[in-house]
């Protein structure tokens, strides 16, 4: 029979905002360079496609273990409804925040690709906003304390931030979306901060470090933090703005299309749907289209403590439900008697801490700590067993 499980050898990301430490100590994963180690990504996304490797050691970038049998590989029902891996699996360390980005719905994505392509953007030019036809819904989980923004704040707490801080060159701004505290007028809002005249944005900006100066407390912490990194960006305010979370271990949080968003600091686990396509608000020096960036953004407030995804525990595992098919997500604690899994989409395994040996019927691979495998649809199953834990990405 042939093999039906593979260890994976993945790609690992050294983005500047990436932490030197985080995924290196808790994962042993070495970097003898001490250079920012900012993602390790599972998959075959064409930026960063995992190598699997076989019993007999013999390599292969799944990409092409993929495209060789993609029924038996995928499954015939993923590979009819998404013709590849529909997602990707990544440890993400922060060690400060990333840019504030939307990601578009699957409609406006298709939309976008087909009018970028048609104008000849090269897929590459930093100009593009649109690098594929794909939506990219986001679930983060915690390994470590992890802080993020994750959509807009009601109303009347941003306006409250606002009056609280009595910043000269917003108060007409402020005056507006009292007057209209809606989601029509926190666009206004929010459009007329993003485009301040550079003088008035430096005013602006300046003010709100002196006030964070003489205040500790969320979220002036962080603005402080952003303040040192992007000091003349309007993405300073975001705190001010987005709801900030602080994500405990073991907690998971679901990224909504259009809902702006940014990863503060921690370690975390991360799934998506297999895209690249990035709006950008701020907090970069990358390219910021502010018109389809609102083309693309919902102005809807949510309450802080209703962004958290409720999990389903049933004996040792946990499930993090989510609206979307492209992928599914568990945390499941390995037992001293193996336990069998069935299976009906393509599987990656990543070990978070002890011991998992993973078997099917052709193949059994123990991992530790940061060792991942893939699983083929057609192994119809697989056993675990171990003292440790381990995480389950697949499709529905």
């Amino acid at each position: 029979m042939k093999t039906t499980l593979w260890k994976l050898k993945n790609v690992i990301k050294n983005y500047d905002w990436g932490s030197i430490d985080g995924i290196a100590k808790r994962f042993h994963i070495d970097n003898p360079e001490h250079k920012p180690m900012a993602e390790l990504w599972m998959g075959v996304h064409p930026a960063g496609t995992s190598i699997a490797i076989n019993a007999l050691g013999e390599s292969c970038p799944l990409n092409q273990i993929i495209q060789k049998s993609p029924i038996k590989i995928l499954g015939q029902e993923t590979y009819q409804k998404f013709n590849n891996l529909p997602y990707l699996f990544k440890i993400l360390s922060a060690q400060q925040p990333l840019s504030i980005q939307v990601h578009p719905e699957l409609s406006k994505a298709i939309e976008g690709f087909k009018r970028e392509n048609q104008l000849g953007i090269p897929i590459n030019s930093p100009e593009r906003n649109y690098k594929d036809a794909n939506h990219k819904p986001e679930l983060i989980y915690a390994i470590t304390p992890f802080l993020a923004m994750n959509g807009f704040q009601p109303v009347t707490d941003i306006i409250e931030h606002f009056e609280q801080l009595n910043i000269s060159v917003l108060k007409k701004c402020i005056n507006e979306l009292r007057h209209n505290a809606t989601s029509d007028g926190l666009k206004v809002f929010f459009y007329r901060l993003l485009t301040l005249e550079k003088s008035l944005k430096q005013q602006a900006i300046a003010e709100l470090v002196a006030y964070a100066n003489t205040h500790n407390q969320c979220p002036y912490n962080i603005i402080k933090m952003i303040a040192k990194i992007y000091p003349d960006d309007s993405g300073i305010f975001a705190p001010l703005i987005l709801n900030v979370i602080k994500l405990n271990p073991g907690q998971a949080m679901y990224i909504k299309a259009q809902t702006p968003h940014a990863y503060i600091s921690g370690t975390g686990l991360e799934i998506m749907a297999s895209s690249d396509n990035v709006l950008r608000a701020g907090l970069t020096s990358k390219h910021i289209d502010i018109t389809e960036l609102f083309k693309n953004t919902c102005f809807d407030t949510s309450y802080h403590d209703h962004l958290l995804t409720q999990p389903i525990k049933h004996k040792n595992k946990i499930t993090f439900p989510v609206p979307v098919e492209d992928f599914a997500f568990e945390i499941i604690t390995g037992q001293l008697k193996p336990i069998k899994q069935l299976i009906n989409s393509a599987e990656i395994l990543l070990c978070i801490d002890g011991n998992i040996t993973i078997k099917t019927e052709t193949d059994n691979i123990t991992l530790t700590a940061g060792e991942s495998v893939f699983i083929a649809c057609c192994a119809k199953a697989f056993e675990y067993q171990g003292e440790g834990t381990f995480a389950r990405a697949f499709n529905r």
